[in-house]
């Protein structure tokens, strides 16, 4: 029986493969991601594995996972803060309310916030 390299190179795909045992992995970097993907990005991944799973593989494999959920997270939180801020506004659920009435305040804002978060998962997460 003749000794196996450790690595070896297709040039048909361009991937390097290592030596595990008697298989060949694919020799994969998969490149760090310091950013947090967050609710919103935990529950797309969730969303992804159970119902995209071609796509999320794909992410996976190419090693865009981590970057993709994290990107997704920023903008469904840039989406939310700029639905609140309007909602509020045209509700008008102001700081005045705040100091007259707090509880009416926090009743109206859990309204808006609860609203804004069915519209982020429908539009963003869950797509």
């Amino acid at each position: 029986m003749s000794k196996l390299e450790r690595i070896i190179h297709d040039d048909s795909n361009g991937l390097d493969y290592i030596l595990v045992g008697e298989i060949y992995l694919p020799l994969i970097a998969v490149p760090e991601e310091r950013r947090e993907i967050g609710f919103y990005g935990s529950l797309h991944r969730n969303y992804l594995k159970d119902y995209k799973s071609g796509l999320y593989s794909y992410l996976t494999l190419s090693g865009k996972l981590w970057t993709y959920l994290a990107d997704l997270n920023e903008r469904c939180m840039e989406r939310r803060d700029l639905l609140m801020d309007q909602m509020m506004e045209q509700e008008g659920i102001t700081e005045e309310l705040k100091s007259r009435d707090q509880m009416e305040w926090v009743r109206r804002a859990n309204n808006v916030r609860s609203r804004i978060d069915e519209i982020i998962l429908n539009e963003l997460v869950y797509v």
